[in-house]
């Protein structure tokens, strides 16, 4: 899961990182991906523009190999990396695509998960914001109780001094 980066607005793999997963050169595998081009539509892999990969290189440490390379990267999303199967057609490669696919899978059960946990949050948030009238009501129910309105003009018992007055 520490391979699986967010890269403008979808989870994508570097070439870099499956090439050393499905255990072949990076140079092996961008080579079968320009043989076989036409099963890899632009939803499945897009190469990364110089400055993508400087901002890359500086925010992954395992990357910094890729920091003096004259050669922008591949990256694949999901379906491009399981579409690298089919390419590199090795009992590897087989092993590895599943292990892939279980892990996109989890990450998307997760997502699922905390979803519903931000919407019921929301409908908690609403039903506060809702009851919040009816608490200030009660509390001013309450105040009233406490300072009763006849009581603050009512006339004082016990001695007074001269200059007080009745």
């Amino acid at each position: 899961m520490s391979k699986i980066l967010l890269i403008r607005g979808k989870k994508v793999m570097i070439d870099k990182d499956l090439a050393e997963l499905y255990g072949v050169p990076t140079k092996r595998l961008n080579e079968q991906v320009r043989r076989n081009i036409k099963r890899f539509p632009k939803d499945f892999i897009f190469m990364l523009t110089k400055k993508g990969k400087d901002d890359l290189v500086a925010n992954c440490d395992h990357l910094q190999t890729l920091k003096f390379s004259p050669v922008l990267p591949y990256v694949f999303t999901e379906y491009g990396a399981v579409m690298l199967a089919s390419v590199l057609n090795s009992e590897r490669a087989i092993k590895v695509n599943i292990q892939i696919v279980r892990i996109f899978t989890k990450m998307r059960e997760m997502l699922l998960t905390h979803k519903d946990i931000l919407l019921k949050l929301e409908q908690l948030e609403k039903q506060v914001s809702q009851n919040s009238g009816e608490i200030t009501m009660i509390f001013t129910a309450l105040k009233s109780l406490l300072n009763p309105p006849g009581q603050t003009g009512r006339r004082r018992i016990g001695f007074r001094r001269q200059e007080e007055g009745k």
